[in-house]
């Protein structure tokens, strides 16, 4: 392919997960808004996030073993296209209940994450591979704080509907785009859609996100919340069984075992804890007035400015990553992003009485954030056969999402959980909350620590994690990680 090509695709790749990742967060800091404008009660109000949490969950790996199977393009067209149709639908909601629904075909562009990196690993030059996937990386990670500092300015100049107006357009654009250029891949994996598979996982991530979205709301000793982790056990191992037995499975599981596979996704799913609960809790806690003891009272606008050295760090990272990956290696990214997450969190429960404090430390957060997203997605996509790049990296950022969905609910239950007579947390409270995501960084870095070297990676793949036999599922050995360390 010309490199004039691969640019383009690239852009436009870039274009569609990185709006998909800007609606993740985008929403969040404008739900009082939305509540007081939709005549709402704030636990409805809660379901704008948790219906498109789960949609994602359940679309993502499912979605990215189809791209596996039937080609990666037309299900990427396929996506952007409902992600449009949840867009236009979100903006010209007439009530709550049409907003959630809308919520919930957005959350199909989950799926954009595994397609577009599998779409780089067909078809770009196996130099440029991991390059990109670091670039694209930092796309989606700064999509995700654009979305944070863009949402206060957008809902008090226009209305909390141009939220949705504006990816419109983006995602319009992006869909015509990909279908005149984005070319599709030849390689193609055997078999069929597993839906069996897919009905359990979907049945098991539903069962788990639930009860950890909502126990705020239900009460964590609730008959339903009980009940629905027992579910998500009880369907899971099935889930497991039947994936074990079918021929086409849906999720591989011999490449769930792979080393590099299972450390990177224990990395993963704590860096998620600790990235979703620095999104959720530092804009309250610089929202907090001053009275408080704490906090600073700032507007949604003035919280979302102070997070933009997260957005600059985020970005500025994941494109250096890129170009030091070479050098230093995946594994060693992953632990250093880790690592300035938990450092930057560790100072932010000793020292945030100034603003520049927050700043300095969302800054330091952010370029965690970039190292790590861009590391993850190389170890993966190199470790896995070309045939499974979707459903694989698909479950990676699912963890990820668990992650987050577990990390805010237990930081949530330290921050809220001995409030003053105001009603507003303690300042002990938010200590306690930073010092606890600071812990899950330093679990991510750890976990990170066992991610196997190269060498030992390639070794795994050809003499252990995937039968010689099968074909269809030899990894490409230009892919394949070299013997540094």
């Amino acid at each position: 392919m010309p490199r004039k090509s691969t640019r383009l695709t690239f852009a436009i790749l870039a274009g569609g997960a990185g709006v998909f990742a800007m609606l993740q967060s985008l929403i969040a800091p404008a739900l009082p808004t939305v509540q007081h404008a939709m005549h709402t009660s704030q636990s409805t109000v809660t379901w704008v996030m948790t219906a498109y949490l789960l949609s994602a969950s359940v679309c993502t790996p499912i979605l990215g073993r189809v791209g596996d199977l039937a080609g990666k393009k037309r299900t990427l067209v396929a996506v952007l296209l409902a992600v449009l149709a949840g867009c236009l639908l979100a903006a010209s909601a007439p009530n709550i209940g049409v907003l959630i629904i809308a919520r919930i075909i957005q959350g199909v562009g989950g799926a954009l994450f595994p397609l577009s990196f599998g779409i780089i690993r067909d078809e770009f030059a196996s130099n440029r591979v991991s390059g990109s996937i670091s670039n694209l990386s930092a796309v989606i990670a700064a999509g995700g704080g654009v979305g944070i500092v863009a949402a206060g300015p957008t809902v008090s100049a226009l209305d909390y509907r141009w939220l949705f107006w504006i990816p419109v357009v983006v995602v319009a654009v992006t869909t015509v785009l990909a279908v005149r250029y984005v070319p599709e891949s030849s390689r193609r994996d055997a078999g069929s859609v597993n839906w069996t598979g897919g009905v359990l996982l979907s049945g098991w991530l539903v069962a788990l996100l639930l009860p950890l979205t909502q126990g705020n709301h239900w009460g964590w000793s609730s008959g339903r919340v009980i009940g629905l982790f027992a579910a998500a056990v009880v369907i899971c191992g099935l889930w497991m069984f039947a994936e074990a037995r079918a021929e086409n499975p849906l999720i591989d599981l011999r490449i769930m075992r792979l080393p590099t596979v299972w450390t990177t996704n224990t990395a993963g799913l704590l860096f998620g804890a600790g990235m979703f609960a620095i999104w959720s809790f530092l804009p309250g806690f610089v929202q907090t007035p001053s009275a408080a003891g704490y906090g600073f009272g700032a507007s949604v606008t003035a919280s979302g400015l102070l997070m933009m050295p997260m957005l600059v760090a985020m970005f500025v990272s994941g494109i250096l990553s890129g170009r030091v990956e070479p050098i230093v290696g995946a594994k060693r990214l992953l632990v250093g992003g880790a690592v300035f997450g938990a450092i930057a969190c560790g100072i932010l429960a000793l020292w945030h009485e100034r603003p520049w404090q927050v700043g300095l430390v969302a800054g330091l957060f952010g370029f965690g954030i970039g190292l790590a997203f861009s590391a993850m997605a190389n170890l993966i996509v190199r470790s896995v056969p070309t045939e499974q790049t979707g459903a694989a990296t698909g479950m990676n950022a699912n963890l990820r999402t668990i992650g987050g969905a577990l990390g805010t609910a237990l930081t949530s239950l330290l921050i809220t959980s001995r409030p003053q007579p105001s009603g507003l947390p303690y300042d002990s409270g938010y200590t306690h909350g930073f010092v606890f995501i600071a812990a899950l960084l330093t679990a991510a870095a750890l976990a990170a620590t066992l991610v196997p070297s190269r060498r030992a990676a390639h070794a795994a793949v050809r003499h252990g994690g995937v039968p010689a036999a099968a074909p269809a599922t030899t990894p490409r050995t230009d892919l394949v990680e070299d013997p540094r360390g």
